[in-house]
């Protein structure tokens, strides 16, 4: 007979618990995102199973167990931590949660950034409205002109520090490989920061108007303290 074992752990305990059941040789079998209705929070169920344990279970009494950590009471915009450094399997479910719930699960070694699914909102199933549409457009088109540019950069530098000949054409070319390598590092910075920008600029066109209005204002809230730190 199999029974389910369910463990609530806090966002900060998740990473503690999944290190532990690695380390008992579990094994992940899947994880899934809910929704709650009541308050419009959502929980992470991830669920794991120690094979060789549910084998010695099961020729005892025929009985073994799986094995599920519950995370609950998340907000959209708070972090999780990604358990693929532990579980690389777990990718796909990752990138679902984040691309149907819109949550926000950081350090994922495999990362589809938000187009693992061609959908319009952080809400599963829905339809795609032109403005949506037009903002994910625009990300692919940001990120993949950013990406390019950054290669052009690069090449350039590269070539131009390739130029030179003997010791003190090679001395001088160590400049311009280092400004291509930070010419590059820019770039990619700006990227990611153009498409996280798209990205939520596409999620905030398919909120409520009232909604995304608040968010709005928490964002800029937030980026007015964070100057303020910045200038203190």
């Amino acid at each position: 007979m199999q029974k389910a074992i369910y463990t609530t752990v806090g966002i900060d305990g998740l990473l503690p618990h999944v290190q532990a059941l690695k380390g008992a040789g579990a094994r992940f079998v899947q994880m899934h995102a809910e929704r709650c209705v009541d308050d419009g929070s959502y929980r992470l169920v991830y669920t794991f199973i120690n094979v060789r344990a549910a084998q010695e279970q099961i020729a005892r009494d025929g009985n073994y167990a799986i094995e599920n950590l519950v995370v609950e009471g998340i907000d959209q915009y708070q972090e999780i931590p990604s358990i693929s450094s532990y579980y690389p399997a777990v990718f796909p479910f990752e990138n679902e949660a984040h691309d149907l719930f819109g949550l926000a699960i950081t350090d994922m070694q495999i990362d589809f950034k938000g187009f693992f699914y061609q959908v319009s909102t952080a809400e599963p199933m829905s339809v795609i409205t032109p403005e949506v549409k037009a903002a994910r457009e625009k990300a692919m088109k940001v990120r993949a002109a950013a990406e390019a540019k950054a290669r052009k950069a690069a090449a350039e530098k590269a070539a131009a520090a390739g130029e030179g000949t003997g010791d003190a054409a090679g001395a001088a070319a160590v400049q311009p490989a280092a400004a291509a390598g930070s010419d590059a590092q820019h770039d990619d910075a700006a990227a990611k920061a153009a498409l996280k920008a798209a990205e939520l600029e596409a999620k905030l066109a398919a909120m409520d108007p009232e909604k995304a209005a608040k968010v709005r204002a928490a964002l800029a809230a937030k980026a007015a303290r964070d100057k303020q730190k910045k200038e203190a």
